[in-house]
């Protein structure tokens, strides 16, 4: 067999063997995306014929209803919160349990727990803690002689109330992969830094900081796509509520296509807008920030 043959063979048999998953990822993925731009042109209540709108769901999305915008407003409200004090607290209890001994392995262990159990248990759990009458966090204010707070019932209140949950449920998995990436930061590099007596926020603002960045700069991303496809914890919680104060993008669509009388092609439209809306973030996160990453 000369080597030509022997080179087509194997490339045959490479894409062979990644046929099934490219067929799956086509079905699954790619013409579900397809199929819910193409019904955004379309009136469609699943039972009824298809009636081509052109561009009018979109219309109606940004200049008609407001609700549309309340929901992207939400949205980024949660996205941020979650973005902000996730990164924050992981980045610093990862410091604070660097050290290898027996109580900082049992509270890596601990904070982990929460994110091995379901969101809608959490959501249920956090839903009676969070209750105006007979919650824990009222019991505690009242204990301590401060007034109750109306928690979930405040509409000021509600997402950050809602965006607490997903903080607390997934800070472990985040304390993991930032606390690994401290301890690849080589020692000889560390200990020069403390020879020279670098003070400790410097030392990890120039050395840590910029070694770390790629495992942050995945959790970046992670963290804001999950945060934008936030559904369950929403849905538990509050349900859009009170008065859609915490009303997200995919409670929308899943209101409007299930509920509203079926309008899936409204609801289309709005996925097309949530799905260019995660594009353009990430296309931004790695046009911008990737050239600042540091790979070792």
């Amino acid at each position: 067999m000369n080597k030509n043959n022997y080179d087509k063979k194997r490339y045959l048999t490479g894409y062979l063997m990644v046929s099934p998953a490219m067929i799956l990822m086509l079905i699954f993925v790619f013409y579900p995306l397809v199929n819910l731009v193409y019904l955004s042109f379309f009136n469609y209540n699943l039972i009824g014929t298809k009636e081509f709108v052109g561009l009018k769901n979109y219309k109606i999305l940004f200049f008609i209803k407001t609700d549309f915008i309340q929901a992207l407003r939400n949205t980024g409200v949660y996205t941020l919160t979650v973005l902000i004090f996730s990164l924050l607290l992981a980045i610093l209890l990862a410091l604070w349990l660097e050290k290898d001994n027996w109580i900082n392995r049992f509270l890596q262990k601990s904070m982990f727990t929460p994110y091995l159990i379901s969101m809608v248990s959490c959501a249920y759990i956090w839903s009676w803690m969070y209750d105006s009458d007979s919650g824990v966090f009222n019991a505690l204010l009242n204990a301590l002689k401060l007034s109750p707070l109306r928690w979930l019932n405040d509409s000021d209140m509600a997402i950050f109330c809602v965006a607490a949950v997903a903080v607390w449920k997934s800070l472990g998995y985040y304390l993991i992969i930032v606390l690994a990436s401290i301890k690849t930061v080589p020692r000889d590099i560390l200990e020069a830094a403390e020879l020279d007596r670098t003070p400790p926020l410097r030392k990890f603002i120039k050395i840590t900081l910029p070694m770390i960045s790629p495992q942050l700069f995945f959790l970046l991303i992670t963290i804001t796509i999950s945060s934008f496809k936030v559904f369950d914890v929403v849905r538990v919680m509050t349900n859009g509520g009170p008065g859609n104060s915490t009303d997200v993008l995919v409670t929308y669509i899943y209101r409007y296509a299930f509920q509203m009388n079926a309008k899936v092609g409204y609801a289309s439209a709005a996925g097309t807008v949530l799905l260019i809306i995660m594009m353009i973030l990430t296309y931004l996160y790695f046009k911008v920030l990737n050239k600042r990453i540091y790979y070792q």
